[in-house]
């Protein structure tokens, strides 16, 4: 990162949010969607000053995000966005394709009137920021309609799993939705499984939500090897 490239801003004040939260929240954000991309080295006086900060809460923030595995320390190097590779890719996507799979199978049989049409809702608003290509708005959207599937699918302990990997699901999902062409093909594969949920059949659901991870698994490593970011044993 030089001096010219400013991706992050200013901190504002919450009166309810100590300084060194905000700052851990902004970073962490900030790797997850990329704008710090996995590899790239981490310059507290230049985080600081983009953000308009001390160096102290910058430097704390780094330190729990290696406790995260979002950050590395590299003896006599300094701090890095830890990098992904291909076994972490493959392992993820493993784990979620099947709890993916398995959440669309019990939401074809519980999924309630009032869900289904939230669901349908999310599909719309996906297609005008797809229109849009608006990158940001597609990942938000994207989220919140697989956090719905999740929920319509009435297992807490399941949704708990889900959980357990939202950090490497978000930090993953932008990379996926980058590739070119990905986001139209995505808004597709949930139209899809709208449809096979209003129509109450859980195989069908179950067989497209395995499609579309395995989709996004692919468009995930395509991103990820054209920027060069697969850097990890």
């Amino acid at each position: 990162m030089t001096n010219h490239e400013k991706r992050l801003i200013p901190i504002k004040l919450d009166g309810y949010k100590p300084l060194r939260d905000i700052v851990f929240e902004t970073l962490r954000e900030a790797i997850i969607n990329q704008t710090l991309k996995p590899g790239e080295r981490l310059m507290e006086i230049q985080l600081a000053d983009e953000m308009g900060v001390s160096r102290t809460p910058v430097r704390e923030a780094i330190r729990k995000l290696e406790l995260e595995g979002l950050v590395v320390m590299v003896p006599r190097k300094g701090a890095y966005v830890a990098g992904i590779s291909m076994k972490d890719i493959h392992e993820v996507y493993e784990l979620r394709s099947a709890l993916e799979a398995l959440a669309a199978s019990l939401a074809a049989a519980r999924i309630t009137d009032e869900e289904l049409e939230k669901m349908e809702r999310q599909v719309l608003k996906e297609a005008e920021e797809t229109e849009l290509n608006n990158l940001s708005g597609i990942v938000a959207i994207d989220t919140t309609f697989h956090d719905l599937l999740y929920q319509a699918a009435h297992n807490q302990r399941l949704v708990q799993f889900i959980n357990i990997l939202q950090e490497q699901l978000q930090r993953f999902r932008a990379a996926s939705l980058s590739k070119p062409g990905r986001s139209k093909t995505a808004l597709d594969e949930h139209k899809k499984i709208v449809e096979a949920l209003g129509e109450r059949d859980a195989r069908l659901a179950a067989k497209l939500a395995t499609e579309h991870i395995e989709n996004a698994e692919n468009a995930m490593i395509f991103a990820m090897d054209k920027e060069g970011s697969l850097f990890r044993d």
